[in-house]
């Protein structure tokens, strides 16, 4: 092998290990921008089926698989509005907090499209002024 092909073997494995590495160091930059806030849809509904909908299910009756998503038709702990609103915030147990991800106005958006969607009809509108207040 020549000198001059020696060389170039080198620089092709210098170039496929430096993209190996280049997308390894991607990778949590691009799971990172999937809960970064860059959720751009503004209403309840939109907001619903795009982040919630994935583990409550289209029709918000919940499921159980590899975990327990809960129901949130005629889910009665939605009565109280700071419920929803704190967990959408917080988290809880499997559930990943999206106060981060999200504007007070998404939030209050998608609380209300839930309390007065599937089966359930609470109509105490929930505010970004209360989201706001509910944040730590």
């Amino acid at each position: 092998m020549t000198e001059q092909m020696t060389l170039a073997v080198r620089r092709t494995c210098a170039l496929v290990a430096l993209m190996a590495l280049a997308s390894v160091v991607a990778w949590p930059a691009c799971a990172q921008e999937i809960y970064a806030g860059k959720y751009g849809q503004q209403t309840g509904e939109a907001l619903f089926q795009s982040i919630c909908q994935g583990c409550h299910m289209p029709d918000a009756k919940g499921a159980i698989g590899a975990g327990a998503y809960p129901a949130l038709a005629g889910n009665i702990k939605l009565q109280a509005a700071l419920y929803p609103v704190t967990v959408v915030i917080l988290g809880r147990k499997a559930m990943p907090a999206f106060g981060a991800d999200l504007s007070d106005n998404q939030i209050a958006e998608v609380v209300n499209y839930v309390r007065t969607h599937f089966g359930n009809h609470f109509m105490d509108p929930v505010t970004p002024a209360a989201v706001h207040a509910a944040r730590p």
